[in-house]
Formats: structure tokens, C-alpha cells, sequence
């Protein structure tokens, strides 16, 4: 029997022992739905002030004003929630997430839906504006879910997280390669445009030449003409300059009454100065004119000497490999520097397990900060001579974290961060953790299946031995189920 007589309930639909199916009924959504929910809830408004008339005199009247329960009514916390675990898990942009969720069923019964729906569950666009309505703390929940989880289905002994093993990667930000030569085309291009949007005509734009210098930079780049690049570069920096100028001194005259276009072209202003004054060894630099936010880190990678994102630092247990803490340190710190930082976020992830961690294998990249954490013994390959043969065991392991940061870059999306901002790059760090995380659950599901499978066998010709050598049950067959019933029951 079904609720609807014209559809069929997704769970008769699906093979329940699917891994997903088996973990949409094992994540803690109520929990999870009541930590975020605070965020969408309707806010009290001040109101405004309208002023008017009537037969008595001038009155005051506030419009808009207390908690309005107007609006479109939101969608499912749950529904959103599980798109972004399937987004970072099955490495989908939000187009590909929303056109594949409306044509699996398995998706759609771990997102919680009863029957099957054809249409798309949201428009693209609102995956990314529930990401950014829960915020940092938002997405911990999400990671901190998946590691409840890993608990509850005793995926992971909670002492496991007891020793942890940390390291730090980059997480490079969508953007082209930074050359001179087209930061200071873009620049140009861009104050010309924010230039007519704010009403102010300028006397040259240089389109035709700024072009032309572009592509002769790129050739000679090529050729290895390093003195007529650094030419053309030169014009490129002398062009800018005259823009910028004239635009300096035609601000105040602007035509245009919308302040944004103004705020932005100020703010277009002040990085294209920047990029027209930086030198190639400057600290600082800028990197990239909507993203200034993008570090250059050097890593010591032949095949990539240098990185341009921001610093993330990635914990997972030592045993089992489950990631147990994201993060992302703009500023491009000491790795050493941010060990304590990260051991705070993942002892409050951890806090519902009831452990904390005690033991962090790391590289010499962390050295010299045992004062800095004193509830933790730092292990490292710079003390080897002091180590027990324990720990030395423990130091073979910290290898683990390089394919997990591999497979986190790879398969989880974390290879280039797309989402602008600072805030963006710790959204996606920590996105990228609960992907990987469901990815790994997924797999313990199936294990797990298969272990059971593997024992069934075993207990049940256990029973039967144990029935055949009891003389209670040979002599008194009515007192309990036969062997054979009682293998069948088992069964």
C-alpha cells in the first residue's frame, strides 16, 4: 500500500542496501537541520520612518517594522544540506548537481524526498546562496555530522581520534596564471568600463593598442625576447597611468546616481594603481584584479614551484585516514603557527565523541611549537633519537595525509576554489572534508555489509555445533527449534 495511488514511495523503488540509501538513514539530519535552521529564520526589522498628513496635522507612521512572515516559503534544510554532501562528494559544479539529482533516485531518497521527482530541486544559484546563509559554522555542522556518524555506525573507534596527523597543502583559487602583461590589459579594460557605467566619458581608452600590446607581449614572451617584452610591458604601465588619471581627475564630475557603480569604480582604481606600481620581488603583490585575496606559495614542488590560493591545513586520524579537521590561514603563516588553530577546530568537531586529540604526527614544518601546545605530544622525524619504538611505529604513518589530500584535490573539488572571497576558500575547504568524509563512509557501508555477510556464515555453523554436541537438545527435541530450524532462523 502506498499514500499515493498513482506513484510508488522511493524506498520501493531503490535497493535499500545501496551504501547512500543505507547512509540517508544513518547521518543525524534532525540534529543537523536544527543547528541550521537559526540561520533562516525571519529576522525583526526596525521598520521605516514614512511621514504624512492628515486632518489633524502632520503624523508618523513606521512601515515594515516587527517579524514579517511574507516571502517565498524556503526549501527543505535537509534537501540543501544533502546537495552540497553530493556536490563535493561526486566532484559536480551546481548545473551537473541539480540535472543529476533530478534523474537519480538514490539521491533523491538520501535528500529525504518520499516520491520521485523529474524536475530539478532548486535553481543552481541557490545551492550557492544556502552555502553562504550557514557560513563557516554552517559547513563545520555539516563535517561535524559526517564524523558523528563514523561513531554511530562504529566505522571508527572513538579512540582513534586520540592520534591525528596534520599537514598543510594549498588551495589553489580559479585563476589564470599571473603575468604582467594581462593584469595590466584587464585593468585598463575594466576602469574603462567601470569608467562609462559611472557616466564619465574618457578622452582615449587605448582599446586598439592595449589589444596589440597584449598579443605582442604573449609572442615575445614566447620567443624569449625579454627586452622587447619589457618594453611592451612599459607602454602597457604608461597607458594605464594616462587612464587612471584622467578618470582621478573626471570623478567628481560623475553623471551616474547609483552609488555600487561608484564604490566599484573606486575600488577598481585602487587595485589597478596597484597593479601599474608592483615590481616583480614586491611583497603583497596582487594576482589577480577580482581576487585579492590570492597568495603565491612556493611549496618546493618541481613540476610547481609556485601555488596561488590561500594556505589550508587538513587533519585526519591516524589509523582509519577519517578527516577530522579543514581549514584555510590567509597570510600564508608558518606552518607551525597554525597547528594550535587547527587543533581548536578539531577538538570542538570532535566534541560529541567525547576525545580530544593527543598525539599529532606532523613533518618538520611544525617544529620548534611544543610550548604553543602543551595538552599535545608533537611527533615529528626531528626527534627521532627521543622517540619510544611506539611512536617511532606511529611516525612510519604520517605519510597517510598525502594521498588523502590528493583524493581531497582530485575527487572532492579541492584542486580550484571558485567561491570569491576569503570567506569562499574556508566554505569550500571545509566542504571539500565532508565530501571526502561521505566518499569514506560510503566505502565503510560496504565494508561493513561485507563483514557481516562474512560472519553470518561462521556464527551459524558455530549454532550448529553447539547444538549437535548438546544433550539437552538431542534429548529433548521439543524443548527448543531443531538444528536445522535453528540454522534457518539465523539465517
Amino acid at each position: 500500500m502506498t499514500d499515493d495511488f498513482f506513484r510508488a514511495r522511493l524506498e520501493q523503488m531503490i535497493d535499500l542496501k545501496h551504501p547512500l540509501a543505507v547512509l540517508a538513514n544513518r547521518l543525524p539530519w534532525t540534529q543537523l537541520e536544527a543547528a541550521l535552521a537559526p540561520a533562516f529564520a525571519h529576522k525583526r526589522r526596525d521598520g521605516t520612518p514614512i511621514e504624512d498628513f492628515d486632518l489633524f496635522g502632520p503624523t508618523l507612521s513606521i512601515a515594515g517594522a516587527g517579524v514579517s512572515a511574507a516571502g517565498r516559503p524556503r526549501l527543505s534544510i535537509r534537501l540543501m544540506a544533502s546537495l552540497l554532501y553530493l556536490k563535493h562528494a561526486f566532484n559536480l559544479s551546481d548545473e551537473e548537481l541539480v540535472e543529476r539529482w533530478a534523474e537519480n533516485v538514490v539521491w533523491q531518497y538520501f535528500s529525504g524526498q518520499a516520491y520521485y521527482e523529474p524536475r530539478l530541486p532548486c535553481d543552481a544559484t541557490q545551492v550557492g546562496r544556502f552555502r553562504t546563509a550557514i557560513g563557516e559554522a554552517g559547513v563545520e555542522e555539516l563535517l561535524k555530522a559526517t564524523i558523528d556518524t563514523a561513531v554511530a555506525t562504529q566505522a571508527v573507534r572513538p579512540a582513534e581520534f586520540e592520534r591525528i596527523i596534520v599537514d598543510s597543502t594549498v588551495q589553489e583559487k580559479a585563476i589564470a596564471h599571473p603575468v604582467d602583461s594581462r593584469l595590466l590589459e584587464i585593468a585598463r579594460a575594466k576602469l574603462v568600463q567601470a569608467a562609462k557605467f559611472a557616466g564619465i566619458g574618457l578622452k582615449q581608452t587605448f582599446v586598439k593598442e592595449g589589444r596589440e600590446l597584449r598579443r605582442k607581449a604573449g609572442g615575445y614572451a614566447h620567443a624569449k625576447q625579454f627586452k622587447r617584452l619589457r618594453r611592451t610591458v612599459k607602454r602597457q604601465r604608461t597607458i594605464l597611468g594616462i587612464v587612471l588619471r584622467e578618470i582621478h581627475r573626471k570623478l567628481a564630475t560623475a553623471t551616474t546616481e547609483s552609488p555600487a557603480a561608484l564604490a566599484r569604480l573606486t575600488t577598481l582604481l585602487e587595485r589597478a594603481e596597484r597593479i601599474r606600481t608592483q615590481q616583480p620581488k614586491d611583497k603583497n603583490k596582487l594576482y589577480a584584479l577580482h581576487a585579492p585575496e590570492v597568495e603565491c606559495i612556493g611549496k618546493g614542488k618541481a613540476r610547481k614551484p609556485y601555488e596561488f590560493g590561500v594556505k589550508a591545513s587538513i587533519a585526519v586520524t591516524h589509523k582509519s585516514g577519517l578527516v577530522v579537521g579543514a581549514r584555510t590561514f590567509p597570510g600564508n603563516p608558518y606552518d607551525g603557527h597554525i597547528l594550535d588553530r587547527q587543533l581548536e577546530q578539531t577538538t570542538i568537531l570532535l566534541e560529541d565523541t567525547g576525545k580530544a586529540p593527543k598525539q599529532v604526527i606532523v613533518d618538520l614544518g611544525y617544529r620548534g611549537v611544543d610550548e604553543d601546545n602543551p595538552d599535545v605530544e608533537i611527533i615529528h622525524r626531528g626527534k627521532y633519537k627521543s622517540l619510544t619504538k611506539q611512536q617511532r611505529r606511529w611516525l612510519k604513518r604520517r605519510q597517510a595525509v598525502e594521498p588523502a589530500i590528493g583524493h581531497l584535490k582530485s575527487d572532492n573539488r579541492m584542486d580550484r576554489c571558485w567561491l570569491p572571497g576569503q570567506l569562499g576558500d574556508a566554505l569550500h575547504a571545509v566542504l571539500c572534508a565532508a565530501g571526502y568524509n561521505l566518499r569514506w563512509l560510503l566505502r565503510a557501508m560496504v565494508r561493513l555489509g561485507l563483514k557481516a555477510l562474512l560472519l553470518r556464515p561462521i556464527f551459524v555453523a558455530l549454532l550448529a555445533a553447539f547444538l549437535r554436541a548438546n544433550p539437552l537438545r538431542q534429548a529433548h527435541p521439543a524443548a527448543g527449534l531443531s538444528i536445522g530450524g535453528a540454522c534457518g532462523g539465523v539465517g
